[in-house]
């Protein structure tokens, strides 16, 4: 489906706003459900991520086909090779059948799990023999993506011997994995993460408990995109939110105070309001712990006219695209100066916007929506629109709902 947003007559905007829960806790939260089933997960995701998730943990086939859901790949990963006595061909789309797996591989290996390749070295599809792990220690580079390491640590704690992590050199994403520290923690499984090593204690069974999920903080930022870029006054609300997250996309609300956004935190809510215009000619910022919404934010300056410099991109290269020259392409077309490099992305001032531009989404759900807020300055044209429903199925019905209007092409 491939449809048209149009400018909104008024740009001053007041509306409220249900976000379902993060697909980050609830990805996580469903491998420890599986594992303890005295768990309750209430606000769970509806994303397509999270609908892969829940059936991939309750089929009984030996092919698991997760589609787009890179989570769940990697999650999934370590859940069946621990899985004794179940054998699984684990696959998923052609993008997810040339995104790495190999590093997670080869630390669940040296484990003592038995994983082999269908196709290529290093990707999947691959076939898991679970088998009962009993080696402890394991080491992994500190700066390869967080889930492959979270992928461990959300089964360590029902390993025999429980697990410690050595990680190796520079660390990134180190709110992703405290996330996955904080939900055992709440579960009362004893943890540590202390310099480069992660210890984690095995667990029998934990008392029965309701966990509620945050509501995610990726989707949110869209929101804070098209305040910045509202009227000055204009106020979205969104729940359910807190101010303690666990999410590290959390860090949007210090980081568009540049765009005039401030927040309010609610007991479950939070209110996005424009208060002044932007304040930054250049906006400098390291991404490392937060990549996820460096496609909403790099399209916030554009729009704003404001240069940037994001760094800390490098896991860019293997998300549902390569994001990096994703960006630069689409940017390019709408008018931008910019250039990207393995780990970075510089954007210059820009003056004006071309509009009716058709934007490729690459199969990418941030695409798509990072680029939605644009309709508050141009007509803009979304193809391939329906891939938000990766991690957001209501995502075009609430932008109806701020005033944009949207026509199929």
């Amino acid at each position: 489906m491939d449809i048209l947003l149009n400018v909104l007559a008024d740009k001053r905007i007041n509306e409220n706003i249900t976000i379902s829960g993060s697909k980050s806790e609830s990805n996580r939260l469903l491998i420890l459900q599986k594992l303890f089933p005295e768990i309750v997960i209430e606000n769970l995701s509806d994303s397509d991520d999270s609908v892969h998730m829940q059936h991939a943990l309750s089929t009984s086939d030996e092919i698991v086909d997760i589609g787009h859901a890179g989570t769940a790949m990697r999650f999934l990963t370590s859940y069946f090779a621990a899985n004794e006595g179940r054998e699984t061909v684990l696959t998923g789309s052609e993008r997810m059948q040339n995104r790495p797996i190999e590093i997670l591989v080869n630390a669940l290996k040296d484990l003592g799990a038995t994983i082999s390749y269908q196709d290529k070295v290093g990707y999947p599809p691959i076939r898991i023999q679970g088998t009962k792990i009993t080696t402890e220690k394991v080491q992994i580079n500190g700066n390869v993506s967080s889930q492959y390491i979270s992928s461990l640590l959300l089964i360590a704690s029902k390993l025999e011997n429980g697990l410690e992590i050595e990680l190796i050199g520079k660390i990134t994403s180190v709110p992703y994995i405290n996330m996955t520290l904080s939900l055992l923690t709440q579960l009362e499984i004893k943890n540590s993460f202390e310099g480069n090593t992660i210890k984690v204690y095995p667990k029998k069974e934990i008392q029965k408990q309701t966990v509620v999920v945050e509501s995610d903080w990726s989707s949110a930022s869209y929101f804070y995109s098209i305040i910045a870029l509202a009227d000055v006054g204009s106020e979205i609300n969104l729940s359910a939110y807190k101010k303690e997250s666990l999410q590290g996309d959390s860090c949007l609300a210090e980081i568009y105070e540049h765009f005039g956004v401030e927040t309010t935190f609610s007991e479950n809510s939070i209110s996005l309001k424009k208060v002044k215009a932007s304040t930054k000619e250049i906006l400098e910022i390291d991404l490392k712990n937060a990549p996820d919404i460096a496609q909403t934010i790099a399209v916030t300056c554009f729009a704003e006219g404001v240069a940037c410099n994001l760094t800390g991109l490098h896991t860019l290269k293997i998300k549902e695209t390569d994001r990096l020259i994703a960006l630069n392409d689409e940017l390019t077309k709408l008018g931008a100066t910019i250039s990207v490099t393995d780990v970075s992305l510089h954007l210059d001032k820009s003056s004006a916007i071309i509009k009716n531009i058709a934007i490729k989404t690459y199969n990418d759900h941030r695409m798509a929506m990072a680029f939605a807020p644009l309709a508050l300055r141009v007509p803009i044209k979304i193809l391939n629109a329906e891939v938000v429903t990766k991690s957001y199925q209501k995502f075009w019905d609430d932008m109806q709902q701020i005033g944009i209007k949207i026509d199929k092409l």
